[in-house]
């Protein structure tokens, strides 16, 4: 992956500096700029929790592709930015309320740090104990493989989903419900029932909440998480 790999500081106010490598600010789109200050609550925990994340800026076009993802390299999580030339990285941040934004955006970082915490913790794709992955009998033998993939990666997106409401409960609960509201109707968006992203078995059931401390915040959404596995089953 050719990337520029950013190091990323919090001054006072609203500034945000980046630099490593002789990369500065200016190497940064308004689009970029502005997911990396809403986002930055959830970064700077990450760091200050001593969770080994690091942050990707992609320079080459990359229309068709999710504008933020999660990677994983030699141990380590990267969160990868794929904005340049691609229109879906503003689109996104249209389609959301302008008083919702850094909130939504935080959010869809603390989904991301969900990915990274099951990744470093071994257990990406894996069930809980006592949960085994049927396969129905009308998925044919030949895509046997295809949905078990499909499905693990739909229970990590359920889980990441999860984390990012239990950051919204505990940092904007005031905002709780809209948020909520806000990721129940993308998740309903074009669904495919029972695709990666039909994660709406687990959203669902956090219409109340998901109560946590910071301490807390990924065995909470686990829990909650292992529920939404049970009626799913």
């Amino acid at each position: 992956m050719r990337c520029l790999r950013l190091c990323v500081r919090m001054c006072r106010g609203l500034a945000v500096m980046w630099a490593a490598s002789g990369v500065c600010a200016a190497d940064l789109s308004a689009t970029e700029t502005r997911w990396l200050q809403g986002m930055w609550p959830v970064i700077g925990y990450a760091r200050a929790s001593g969770i080994a994340l690091d942050i990707v800026v992609q320079p080459q076009p990359s229309a068709g592709t999710a504008p933020l993802a999660m990677a994983f390299v030699g141990g380590r999580c990267k969160l990868v930015l794929s904005m340049r030339v691609n229109p879906e990285a503003q689109a996104t941040l249209d389609r959301i309320q302008p008083d919702l934004l850094d909130a939504t955006l935080e959010l869809m970082a603390a989904h991301e740090l969900g990915h990274c915490r099951r990744y470093l913790d071994g257990n990406w794709y894996a069930l809980p104990a006592g949960f085994v992955a049927g396969v129905p009998e009308s998925v044919g033998p030949e895509l046997k493989e295809a949905w078990r993939d499909m499905q693990a990666t739909r229970r990590e997106e359920g889980y990441g989903d999860l984390v990012g409401l239990a950051w919204t409960q505990q940092h904007h609960p005031q905002l709780y419900a809209r948020l909520h509201a806000w990721l129940l109707a993308e998740r309903s968006r074009e669904l495919v029932p029972h695709s990666h992203h039909d994660t709406l078995a687990w959203v669902r059931r956090a219409a109340g909440g998901v109560p946590a401390s910071e301490a807390a915040m990924f065995s909470s959404a686990a829990s909650l998480w292992r529920a939404g596995l049970e009626a799913d089953d």
